[in-house]
């Protein structure tokens, strides 16, 4: 998206790009990005914790402000961690800018401490340092296949994402291959390879997904604006460093 907002990149449509989820799709026609793969957000709950603390399970994110999860909650620094930006990106989305602040000024009495990683709140949940971790879905459904007490949960409310993707730079001198490469990501064998461990991919695919992974992902991906995320990514970590950088725990 910075390279994009320099114009940097060149326009391309790929051959078979409209069989793409419009989620993965620049809307421009032609475009200069296209979508591969990408990783959303989820929350890490430890089952045994909780019903040793008696702590009900969450379903969206604002169950996640109750007093009762006060000291329970970690989540990743989102100047740090990408999954942490993507956090706090996709509830400024998705709820507003004011709703979402004070949706976060709320969460951020509950939490016990902001990591410098987006696996390491699901680790701490699997642990059982805390009882929720806001994390990736794929690192808990990996985590509860090896034993890990833990529910992996997509609120209910939709969820941030972010993907991985496929251009072409202005400056090329290898135009017709690049061409040639960026038809051959979108293909269907393409994704069948992404699939085989991205969370979600561009194109439906019958490649089986990673055990415990929340079948309900897919359909709870917020329609994000990436341009406009990239855009303010700087003016949005500094307002949230501004109010909550004090509980970020120090890297070791």
């Amino acid at each position: 998206m910075a390279l994009d907002a320099m114009k940097l990149l060149q326009p391309y449509r790929p051959v078979g790009v409209e069989k793409l989820n419009d989620k993965f799709r620049d809307q421009r026609d032609p475009p200069t990005w296209t979508g591969l793969w990408g990783f959303g957000a989820a929350i890490c709950f430890n089952t045994v914790e909780a019903l040793k603390k008696n702590l009900p399970r969450p379903e969206k994110w604002s169950d996640l402000t109750d007093p009762v999860y006060k000291g329970q909650i970690t989540m990743p620094n989102p100047s740090s961690s990408g999954t942490g930006f993507l956090n706090v990106s996709g509830w400024l989305q998705l709820m507003g800018k004011d709703k979402a602040w004070a949706f976060m000024d709320a969460l951020h009495k509950n939490i016990a401490s902001y990591s410098y990683s987006g696996s390491r709140p699901c680790e701490q949940a699997a642990a059982g340092d805390y009882v929720i971790g806001i994390s990736l879905p794929s690192r808990g459904a990996s985590l509860k296949s090896v034993g890990a007490p833990i529910d992996v949960i997509i609120p209910t409310e939709g969820i941030g994402w972010e993907l991985q993707g496929v251009a072409i730079t202005q400056a090329t001198k290898n135009l017709k291959d690049a061409q040639t490469f960026v038809d051959w990501a979108v293909t269907q064998e393409a994704m069948n390879a992404y699939a085989a461990r991205a969370e979600i991919v561009a194109y439906p695919v019958k490649t089986p997904k990673a055990k415990n992974l929340p079948p309900e992902l897919t359909s709870r991906l917020i329609k994000n604006d990436f341009a406009w995320a990239s855009a303010n990514q700087a003016d949005i970590i500094k307002e949230w460093r501004a109010r909550y950088d004090s509980k970020t725990e120090v890297k070791k």
